[in-house]
C-alpha cells in the first residue's frame, strides 16, 4: 500500500529557523545510534545555501564530542520547507520540515520514505503533551510513532555537561 506524500509546513522563516536544534527523538540509523547530547545546527551562507553541522557524543555522557559538517539547499523557495542535505559530494538527501511550532521552539523533519525522522527542539526537553501531539501528527502523516526513540539530552542528575 502506497502512502501519500509527506505534507510540509506552509512556510518556514529561514533566518528564524537557523541556529541550534536539540535532537529530542529520531528513528535511529547507523550514524545516530547510541548518540547522546545530539545537536543539529544551521546557518545561512551568503550564497543562499545552508551550513549544517551535527554534534553528539557516542555511547555515553563522558564520550568526546564528535562533529559532522554538511551543506543544504532549499529546493522549494515558496515554502522553504523542502531542502536537500548533501552528506557526500554526490549524495543529497530529501529533508522535509513537516511540523513546526509557531514560535520555532520545536520542529519535525521527515524523509519521503518515512524510514528517517527527527523531532527537535531549542531546549533539551519537550513537555509530554507537546511530544504526544507531535507523535499523533506523525501518525497522521503515515509514520509509525513507535519507531521514534528519545535521544538522551539530560544526563542523570539533571545538569548538562
Amino acid at each position: 500500500m502506497s502512502k501519500s506524500p509527506l505534507r510540509t509546513v506552509p512556510k518556514v522563516d529561514l533566518p528564524r529557523f537557523m541556529g541550534d536544534w536539540r535532537v529530542i527523538a529520531n528513528i535511529p540509523y547507523f550514524a545516530e545510534r547510541n548518540a547522546y547530547d545530539s545537536v543539529e545546527s544551521y546557518a545561512l551562507r551568503p550564497d543562499g545555501t545552508i551550513a549544517n553541522w551535527f554534534v553528539f557524543r557516542r555511547g555515553s555522557w563522558d564520550a568526546p564530542v564528535k562533529r559532522f559538517d554538511f551543506s543544504a539547499e532549499v529546493v522549494n523557495t515558496q515554502t522553504n520547507a523542502e531542502w536537500r542535505v548533501r552528506f557526500l559530494p554526490i549524495l543529497k538527501v530529501a529533508y522535509l520540515i513537516i511540523d513546526l511550532d509557531p514560535e520555532y521552539r520545536w520542529t519535525v523533519i521527515g524523509h519521503p520514505s518515512r524510514r528517517y525522522g527527527w523531532i527537535m527542539a531549542r531546549e533539551r526537553t519537550l513537555p509530554d503533551d507537546v511530544y504526544a501531539g507531535i507523535l499523533r501528527r506523525l501518525a497522521d502523516q503515515g509514520y509509525d510513532p513507535a519507531k521514534f526513540v528519545k535521544v538522551p539530552q539530560v544526563p542523570p542528575g539533571g545538569s548538562p555537561p
